[in-house]
């Protein structure tokens, strides 16, 4: 079958939006535990690209967490939902924290070899070509990380739709979304990269409004904990949609149902 894109993309935000009280009861506990480990990040290390990456590192435990009871929102319904995401852990988790790192940790090793190759970033020489050799050089030697980088992104993307096997409790591996996803590769990646798009539009009015207001009214030392509370929150909310997708797409092409076995 061919993945209809514009009817997954449409199905995934009337879904989430059409259950935002529910998306809030899960969220809570996940939201608060990542401004928690955010405000922890800041308190220990001096904000960097690597310190950044970091914290994405650390927040795949309450992301993980809440996804997992999400994906069974989508795939099972919400009566299916163990916990109130934040309260525990099962295997059931570890089980999507393994398949995620099966299917983006040479991506995300390789954006923190290239963060790490380039240094540390000076916004005024942005646009400008830059005259230390030793910058040159650095450049020089991340780029085939960036190509690197950008093709296994790609790849991260096209077997991504497997990670809904793991809410439910089905063995899966890369290898199986690969054959599974066989003639809709492209239609697969378009899908969720305009998803992440929307996501990246989302968080970036979630982090300038927000910061905006604050300075406006003076309130200097509370902008950062207010912008990082409201950003944090439409993060989820992106991500909402993009395992939504993720579902939905993993349904189509497998056709699966709960209690039949996969053909």
């Amino acid at each position: 079958m061919r993945l209809p894109v514009g009817e997954i993309l449409a199905e995934s935000f009337v879904f989430f939006f059409s259950r935002l009280g529910l998306f809030f009861h899960l969220v809570t506990i996940p939201w608060i535990l990542s401004l928690l480990l955010r405000l922890a990040s800041w308190a220990v290390f001096e904000p960097t690209l690597m310190s950044g990456l970091a914290d994405k590192a650390i927040d795949i435990i309450p992301t993980t967490m809440f996804a997992v009871a999400w994906l069974r929102v989508v795939l099972l319904g919400p009566e299916r939902v163990d916990r109130l995401p934040g309260l525990g852990w099962s295997p059931r988790e570890t089980t999507f924290v393994v398949h995620l790192l099966q299917v983006a940790g040479i991506t995300f090793l390789l954006l923190a070899a290239m963060f790490y190759m380039v240094g540390p970033i000076d916004p005024t020489t942005l646009g400008r070509a830059s005259a230390d050799p030793e910058a040159l050089r650095r450049e020089a030697m991340a780029t085939p990380l960036g190509a690197g980088f950008i093709v296994s992104f790609l790849l991260a993307l096209r077997v991504s739709f497997g990670l809904a096997a793991s809410a439910v409790d089905l063995p899966w591996s890369p290898r199986r979304s690969w054959a599974y996803g066989r003639g809709n590769s492209w239609r697969i990646i378009v899908t969720l990269f305009l998803v992440l798009l929307a996501g990246s539009a989302a968080n970036a009015v979630a982090i300038v409004v927000p910061l905006s207001l604050t300075h406006g009214m003076g309130a200097d030392s509370a902008a950062m904990i207010v912008t990082s509370t409201a950003s944090i929150l439409v993060s989820y909310g992106s991500t909402t949609v993009l395992i939504t997708a993720l579902a939905m797409i993993f349904r189509r092409l497998t056709n699966w149902r709960e209690g039949v076995p996969l053909a």
